[in-house]
């Protein structure tokens, strides 16, 4: 019998980043990030399920919303570039999220905008500034053929 493990590959925090088409001086890669990195979250269902009387109806939605929380340093200018922004105007248009794996495609981010910023802290012995951004992705590519 032969051996049934596999290769698990390796994960690469250096490369994760977040690229904003309009905004560059935004761009976010991991000498900016504290531990805790970029991270995406998708919110909501991919597909809607309509229970019918005997059974379901699947209903594909052709956008799923996302948060991206992008948890940078405070002790680093990009956190007051940031902040600049969220003063000035929140809208940030559209992004590319690049994950810390090479075998995912990068996420294209549509219609994204700064939604807030989590709490801070000033005990000096929190270095981290973290910024909420939603937006959305499209799926289900084969709704529209």
């Amino acid at each position: 019998m032969s051996n049934p493990a596999i290769p698990l590959g390796q994960l690469n925090r250096l490369i994760s980043s977040v690229t904003w088409q309009s905004f560059p001086a935004l761009n976010v890669t991991a000498s900016f990030c504290n531990r805790d990195g970029i991270r995406l979250a998708f919110d909501g269902e991919a597909t809607r399920i309509i229970p019918a009387m005997a059974g379901t109806v699947l209903s594909p939605e052709p956008y799923q919303m996302v948060t991206l929380t992008l948890n940078i340093l405070k002790t680093q200018g990009l956190a007051q570039q940031y902040e600049l922004q969220r003063q000035t105007s929140t809208p940030l248009g559209n992004g590319v999220a690049r994950p810390d794996a090479t075998t995912l495609a990068p996420y294209q981010m549509i219609n994204m905008a700064i939604e807030g910023v989590r709490e801070l802290s000033f005990s000096g012995e929190d270095a981290g500034y973290s910024v909420v951004c939603r937006g959305y992705i499209l799926i289900n590519n084969s709704l529209w053929s």
